[in-house]
Formats: C-alpha cells, structure tokens, sequence
C-alpha cells in the first residue's frame, strides 16, 4: 500500500503477563516480529507455545529481538521449524549470547522430552521437544548484528535501530521508522528496561521520542529495596557459618554475572569470608566470557577493574562446572559453599537436579535473587509451597527459602518513569505490556496521574492501528 497506509501492531506475547514476548508489526502488507519470544510458567501459557502459529510466515519479512533471554528470543527455532528463513536483527553483543542460549534452549526441549518417555511422566506417548537443536542452528544463521544506534532498513521503507536500555549484556529498545500518510512516524518497544546505577553495564540510554510506545511493567507497581547487596552479605555469613550450602538459582545470561562481581566485590573489601563458589551453568560460564569481551558494554567502574587486569566476574574461589559429571560431584561437598545454577525461575536445567538434592535439608538456603514469574518452581519456593513436584516426583521443601529482589535486572517503577522522562514529548499512545495485571494497572496509573500520559494496557491477541 503506497505511504505505508495500514501500519498495524498486533500483541501476540507479553500482553496480561511477563512471558511471551512477540508483537507483529504490518505495514504496506509485509510484516516485522519485534521480538519471539517463549510462553513461560503456568501450563495454560506454555500450551500457547504449541498453537498453530499466529504469524503468517509468507509476509513476516524480518524478526527484530530486543535481547537475547528466552521469552523475548526463545520461540524463534520453532518459526525456523515452520519455515521462516528470513534476517534476524539483534545488537552483536545479543547475537553472541544467542549463539549460547538457543542451542542451549533446544537441548533443554530434547533432553526434557527423553526424561519424560525414560521415565514414562507424560501424557503424550512419545514426548516430543518443541523444536531440536538443529532447528536452534538454522537460527543462528539467520542472525544480523546491528550495532547500537545503527538504523538498518528491515523491510522496505522501514528503519530499526537499537538504543541500550542495560537489562542484560547487548539488551536495546527496538525503534522502528515509518511513513503513514506522507508522515514519518516511530514505534518504539522498550524491551526489558534495565537498572540505573548498577554494576558492570551501562545505564539506559535517553528514548527521544515515540508515537506509540511499549513500555514494559515488570516491577510496574513496586521499588526495588536498596539493601539487597547487605541481604546477601549476611545470608552469605551465614552459611559460612553453619556451614550450609547457598543454594541460587540464577539466570544464566545477567544475573550470575552481577552475583559473582558483587561476591568478588565483598570478598576484596572484607565482608565475607572467601568460600567455594561453583557455576554450574554451561551457559552462564559462556555467557560471562561473552560478557567480558563485550567491552563496548561495560560501565566505567568495569572498565577500570578490568583494566587493572582483575577480573570483577570471577570471584576468589570460583569453580566452573562444565560438564555433567562435574555438575553430580557437587552433589557429594559438604559445606559452606554457594551454588549458582540455572535455570532462574527453576524452570528446568540443571538447578532442578540440586533443588532435588537439597530441597528436603535444613542446612541448605534457596535464595531467590530474581523475578519468579507465576507458575514456575520459583514462585512456588517464593510463595511458601511445603513440597514441589521436579523431574517426576514429589520433593518436600525443608531449606530455608530467601528472596532477594533488589537483584532484579528489570527497572523498578522509579526507574521505568525514570526512562520515561527522557522522552522529548509524550506518545500518542503508550501501551503497558510484559507485565502482570497489579504491575500494569499500577504502572498505567501512576503514569496517567503524574505524566499525564495516555495509556492503556495491552491485551492478548489485541489488533490496534498505527495511523
């Protein structure tokens, strides 16, 4: 359609919850996904993930991904599956975490559907994985890095560039360019909105201005406590004490990076004694190797550490466990020591294996350093649960269990209208998506009341015009 006449965004992920994350963009008759990601946590949201696709693969010319964690990047092999063979556009730092993270992904998919037909636990005869990891690596083909600030034209007459917003390592706010009616027009999706003030990236950076905004509302309704780094101390002394195990389960990609940099960090000045710290994360140990090559990233508190050849994400008695046989032997240390592993919200991965092991022991502490999204393992720790169901049985819970928000790498909502005040002039529209209903609706008010924005809080499936 000539000028651009019937641009349209449609939300197909991330609207009524934090998971999901995909929104289809159609202008002039061709499509652009900003973002592909995967439904995660309650059961009634990862059936989305084997619906029949609601994307027309024939006009989808481009996908788009703000950052490389999986429920904004995670559902993309299986549109590969399905035929798409177009480019997908991600900052390097993104694209080389993905190289990590989808392979990783789909090995999860496989091994998880093997476990079940090994151990006869699913009702579906045979269990079958939502896409292989040969599917993972026709992805990482499709991948074009677009470096930050760089406009790229992603179908014709449509511009995207990123702009760091510090979530994770490579993570951006998605802007999109475009003519409607002779007028130049901007989309833009803020993507997963990280922390000011934070270690080892980079602040957001200013947004400049938007017709019609995404704002993620993660933490919408609530401030991050400012304590969190004293909380960790002291559960940290603690287990040194008693001689426990510190059990976190942690994203791989962003989270076990800044844990171990503020262990290190304690550790220099003296806060905590120096006990074993086992990474037994495949990912999370590529993942921070990516982390520090990525020096166009850093902030310059991590430049200057690195510079004076001390690596801040690496702590004094780090183990990196690799491989399968070496994640088992943790199972056999006696205290005190801390365990980080994936997955974040004990989702899968190979935390679920100590979280069976450790779970029914008084001397171990769970610590929740996260967002547990509803539904997952986490968010039954985090609410209290006296038993949860892993790898087909029943676990009773007699560790201690520990939440740390302040660890969230998800802006806060001082933060969120913090990021909000860097645009030049309101939107003509701001939608509330990737969030649950009491953060959006917190976060859509307080926006209206102070900003005096207009602002509504996108649904599922919901079409809306951008004219």
């Amino acid at each position: 359609m000539a000028n651009g006449e019937g641009a349209s965004l449609q939300f197909l992920g991330a609207a009524g919850g934090v998971t999901g994350s995909k929104f289809l963009f159609s202008h002039g008759g061709e499509q652009v996904l900003i973002d592909c990601g995967l439904f995660q946590g309650l059961k009634e949201l990862r059936l989305k993930n084997w619906a029949p696709l609601p994307i027309d693969l024939a006009r989808l010319r481009a996908v788009i991904l703000t950052h490389a964690h999986i429920d904004h990047s995670g559902y993309l092999p299986r549109i590969v599956s399905k035929g798409y063979k177009g480019p997908v556009f991600a900052t390097p730092a993104t694209c080389d975490l993905l190289h990590v993270m989808l392979p990783d992904a789909a090995h999860l998919q496989e091994e998880e559907a093997r476990y079940a037909n090994h151990k006869g636990y699913s009702k579906h005869a045979p269990a079958l994985p939502l896409y292989t990891v040969e599917d993972a690596n026709r992805c990482l083909k499709l991948l074009r890095p677009t470096r930050v600030g760089e406009a790229v034209e992603v179908v014709k007459g449509v511009f995207a560039d990123f702009r760091r917003v510090g979530h994770i390592l490579g993570a951006g706010s998605a802007r999109l360019s475009f003519q409607v009616s002779g007028q130049k027009r901007v989309l833009v999706d803020s993507g997963d909105l990280g922390r000011y003030d934070r270690p080892i990236l980079k602040d957001p950076e200013p947004a400049d201005r938007a017709d019609w905004l995404l704002i993620e509302s993660t933490y919408g309704n609530r401030i991050h406590p400012k304590e969190s780094e004293a909380e960790l101390r002291n559960v940290i002394r603690e287990t040194a004490a008693q001689r426990g195990c510190l059990l976190i389960p942690a994203f791989a990609i962003g989270r076990t990076q800044e844990l171990v940099y503020t262990i290190r960090k304690m550790e220099d000045e003296g806060e905590i004694p120096s006990i074993p710290v086992h990474i037994d994360s495949p990912m999370g140990i590529e993942a921070t190797e990516i982390y520090s090559r990525h020096t166009e990233e850093h902030d310059f508190e991590m430049a200057r550490l690195s510079n004076h050849e001390r690596n801040p994400i690496r702590s004094r008695h780090m183990v990196v466990d690799r491989t399968p046989e070496e994640s088992k032997s943790i199972n056999n240390l006696k205290g005190p020591l801390i365990i980080i592993s994936a997955s974040g919200m004990a989702t899968g991965g190979r935390v679920l294996h100590h979280l069976k092991r450790r779970l029914p022991n008084p001397d171990t502490t769970v610590l929740l350093a996260g967002y547990q999204a509803a539904g997952t393992r986490g968010r039954l720790l985090q609410d209290g649960a006296k038993e949860i169901k892993m790898l087909g049985e029943l676990v009773p819970v007699r560790a201690k269990i520990k939440v740390l928000d302040g660890f969230s790498a998800h802006a806060d909502q001082g933060e969120i209208l913090r990021w909000l005040g860097t645009f030049s002039k309101p939107p003509r529209m701001t939608y509330i998506v990737h969030g649950e209903p009491a953060a959006a609706s917190g976060l859509a008010e307080v926006i209206r009341e102070r900003l005096k924005w207009p602002v509504e809080i996108a649904k599922f499936n919901q079409k809306v015009a951008l004219a």
